[in-house]
């Protein structure tokens, strides 16, 4: 929201809306029938079920201009992705997870749901950087069948728990995990409320000087974490730039000028390490983007 109302401003004549469906893939498809029926002239969405709505999103581009940002839905006739390669970014979370537990251990992976390609391009990503396994090219990445546990040289990952969005799920699998792998070392949470999930339920346990936590995004409670020492470090994309350059992008499309569209129809604004030596700094910016959002 933040990113958006800064492009909003500084384009001038560009009057943009920003939605969040609270119950999921239901209301994404609801809210984006009635932009249609509005006629708006540009979307940028991120995709809750990427194969699932492909065909919808199909319908969608033949009305309007239509690109992706944050999770992309690649087989779908968007114009352009905007975002972090996840893949690399997952590998750059599971050198998190090395420097917290240098020694190695047992690692568990909380998400919200693998349905969302960002999702499990994350979570293979975290796995064959803990595996030591070759780097693999984004849009052709394997994945490993979820049900199962990987054992490497020193980590080994014994499962990736899902919740489907419900935050007192995610704390209940961090609790069962807890309760259940005695010598669990490190905890993964890879949406940006799975994180603060695990804090939670380690700091219940008074394993908080135990079990370290490593994730994606950044939940004000997940900085705080890591500023107390109470987690490691996690991967912030930023989001503020895929609303700036999806705005951005989207006037230049409408003004007949797509030139900004590379060949691969994918556009990596990239990704920040946060651990304790940069937080005060991390925080200082996201704090100010917060604020810009909040203006209409």
């Amino acid at each position: 929201a933040a990113g958006v109302r800064q492009a909003e401003n500084e384009l001038g004549g560009v009057e943009c809306e920003v939605h969040f469906p609270p119950k999921g893939l239901a209301d994404q498809k609801s809210i984006l029938e009635t932009l249609l029926a509005k006629g708006i002239k540009g979307i940028a969405v991120s995709p809750i079920d990427a194969d699932g709505q492909t065909k919808f999103l199909n319908e969608v581009a033949e009305q309007t201009k239509l690109i992706t940002h944050d999770a992309d839905a690649p087989k779908s006739d968007r114009l352009v992705y905007i975002g972090t390669d996840n893949y690399k970014a997952g590998r750059a979370l599971g050198q998190l997870v090395k420097e917290a537990i240098p020694d190695g251990g047992e690692v568990m992976i909380f998400v919200g749901r693998l349905e969302q390609l960002n999702a499990r391009q994350r979570r293979q990503g975290v796995i064959d950087e803990l595996l030591n396994r070759g780097h693999q090219t984004l849009g052709q990445v394997k994945f490993d069948e979820v049900a199962k546990e990987f054992k490497g040289d020193k980590y080994t990952v014994l499962d990736t728990r899902t919740d489907n969005f419900d935050k007192a799920k995610a704390k209940a699998n961090a609790e069962d995990a807890i309760t259940k792998y005695k010598n669990l070392a490190c905890m993964v949470g890879l949406f940006a409320y799975n994180p603060p999930a695990c804090i939670d339920a380690i700091r219940e346990a008074g394993k908080l000087d135990q079990i370290k936590v490593c994730g994606f995004d950044e939940q004000e409670s997940f900085l705080q974490a890591i500023k107390d020492g109470h987690a490691h470090g996690t991967i912030s994309q930023q989001p503020w730039n895929y609303g700036y350059n999806s705005v951005k992008l989207l006037k230049s499309i409408m003004d007949g000028d797509t030139s900004a569209i590379p060949a691969n129809r994918f556009i990596d604004v990239g990704y920040k390490v946060i651990t304790k030596a940069n937080i005060d700094e991390f925080w200082a910016e996201k704090k100010k983007m917060a604020e810009l959002g909040a203006k209409k």
